[in-house]
């Protein structure tokens, strides 16, 4: 017996170093930075040469580096100002996707600068120029906009006028921002294709992409997160702080996105108590709603900015 005993203890003990592992694993390749941008994924290929062009065109536009400092941290936080084309006290400050940067989202810059916005394009943690050497996945990433959007009052005066706007994990940031103590210069949020918690896109994303169970996984990587960054993968929630949110917000999802699955939404749009908008995006997969029809995403952005944007 008692040796059947130690055998039950080895298999176990085996077991649970396995999973431990496997969740270090898990971690690593989910919250460590990248110094890189990923190449697109397969559907987006088709973009590639309007993709490049914006790019090109944020790479000669005219623009101001802003930073600031983080705690226990040697580089700093960084973020591009791109001034509107005529003096205006209207911003725009874009969130990027997860293992992007602002540059990835100059496509988006292009379209607000052309309807005469000034534009903040920040790296957030762990992404491009900026500090940090885990990604939050929005959640330190929106105290950080706190001090993005002092900057633009500074920069532009008390009279600026701010949207929040963010893709994928930067739909997230602004939806996790929205439920802070919000100065009276931000008028709206656009979220398109923002997760409703960590908790709901890794566990999906452990079935998707891993073929792994929630159990132990989850909790393992949640313990590990709250080491090495001091919370626990719970405490990320849009939909929390959606429900203290009391801007205008605007959300867009594509039908078919199969990375964060368009039900999410619906869970966002139902936590939000003020006036609030939802497009769901037919045939878009995973932040393909722009690309579809820029000019049709363009004319929803104008309809919700003319309404609430005042």
């Amino acid at each position: 017996m008692r040796k059947k005993n130690l055998f039950v203890s080895a298999v176990l003990g085996t077991g649970i170093a396995g999973a431990v592992l496997v969740s270090e694993y898990l971690f690593k390749f989910a919250f460590k930075r990248v110094d890189y941008v990923p190449e697109a994924a397969a559907d987006k290929q088709k973009y590639a040469d309007s993709y490049w062009k914006y790019v090109e065109w944020f790479k000669k536009t005219t623009k101001e580096h802003w930073t600031f400092s983080i705690d226990n941290e040697k580089e700093s936080m960084s973020a591009y100002f791109i001034k509107a084309k005529s003096s205006s006290p209207n911003v725009v400050i874009i969130s990027h996707g997860y293992k992007g940067n602002g540059e990835t989202m100059a496509s988006y810059a292009k379209m607000f600068y052309d309807m005469g916005y000034n534009i903040l394009l920040p790296d957030d943690r762990g992404h491009g120029e900026s500090a940090g050497k885990y990604i939050s996945f929005g959640w330190l990433d929106r105290l950080d906009y706190l001090r993005w959007i002092n900057k633009v009052i500074y920069r532009i005066g008390a009279k600026a006028k701010i949207v929040l706007f963010g893709v994928s994990m930067g739909a997230a940031t602004v939806e996790m921002l929205s439920g802070e103590d919000l100065p009276p210069q931000v008028a709206c949020i656009i979220a398109d294709c923002g997760y409703s918690s960590i908790h709901e896109e890794l566990t999906y994303l452990l079935k998707q992409q891993f073929h792994l169970p929630k159990y132990p996984f989850y909790p393992l990587v949640s313990t590990i997160n709250h080491r090495r960054l001091g919370y626990y993968l719970d405490d990320i929630s849009s939909i929390e702080q959606l429900k203290k949110n009391h801007l205008p917000i605007f959300f867009i999802h594509g039908e078919k996105d199969d990375y964060v699955p368009s039900y999410m939404a619906l869970e966002n749009y139902r936590a939000t108590n003020a006036a609030k908008e939802l497009w769901i995006v037919k045939g878009a997969s995973h932040a393909e709603s722009y690309w579809i029809n820029p000019a049709e995403y363009k004319k929803h952005i104008e309809d919700f900015l003319d309404k609430y944007f005042i």
